[in-house]
């Protein structure tokens, strides 16, 4: 990890001073950045590993800071940090071209293990686009196209509710990642509730009846026991 270089943009102070050295400690070198502007400007100087953005800041907040970086052709990793009552935020935040969010407060060790993820999503070809910046996405057979909100397998498409699908949509974004049933309720309803979390099993239920996903045999959704889902088949970019 020796040589990661993270920017860690907030405009609270008390944050930075605390989260930097946990950071340092865990072998990444840290520059600060206070607020939107000065952290546009030391991306530009400094070309960073990743970014750890606060969504919240006076003047030029996290999400226009991303949307000027995505702009611009920057596809440095981001990870954005929300405030838990803005759930708005968080689905924002991946439009943008997030990689990851993180809501507030969290455990500074959890910020920690999305850095490690997203930087090992990093190794991907440099060529290759960003699956967020994607009209489509296909994982074998399958055919996800967001701008329509149409699902394909073999060419034939199949029928989802629209929950079922932004569900789909945010396993695919996010490959390989393990989410826990309040966070899918979190990113995908808006909102977390442990009697409602049980929509999530409904609608993974829908998809892998649609998809022909034999929960026994999973191809695209897998149950990681004890903790949730994690979308196991490798994502493309489908199209140009």
């Amino acid at each position: 990890m020796t040589g990661t270089h993270i920017l860690l943009t907030d405009d609270e102070k008390g944050i930075t001073d605390y989260l930097a050295p946990i950071m340092e400690r865990a072998g990444y070198s840290v520059t600060v950045a206070y607020d939107g502007k000065s952290a546009l400007r030391k991306v530009a100087a400094l070309k960073p590993d990743l970014i750890v953005l606060d969504v919240l800041m006076p003047g030029l907040d996290g999400r226009q800071v991303c949307r000027q970086l995505r702009a611009a052709g920057d596809w440095t990793p981001v990870i954005m940090l929300t405030c838990v009552n803005e759930a708005v935020d968080k689905v924002l935040s991946l439009e943008e071209g997030a990689d990851d969010y993180l809501c507030k407060p969290f455990d500074p060790q959890e910020l920690i293990a999305r850095i490690k993820a997203v930087l090992r999503r990093k190794q991907a070809p440099p060529a290759e686009r960003p699956l967020a910046e994607a009209a489509c996405l296909k994982a074998g057979y399958m055919l996800l196209d967001r701008r329509l909100r149409r699902v394909e397998i073999h060419g034939k498409p199949i029928e989802l509710t629209p929950k079922a699908l932004a569900l789909l949509e945010y396993l695919m974004l996010h490959p390989e990642q393990v989410f826990t049933r309040d966070q899918l309720m979190d990113a995908v309803w808006g909102w977390s509730h442990a009697v409602a979390s049980r929509a999530v099993d409904v609608r993974i239920s829908e998809l892998r009846h649609a998809l022909g996903d034999d929960p026994d045999e999973c191809k695209y959704i897998e149950t990681v026991i004890g903790l949730g889902y994690r979308f196991m088949a490798q994502v493309e970019i489908a199209g140009g």
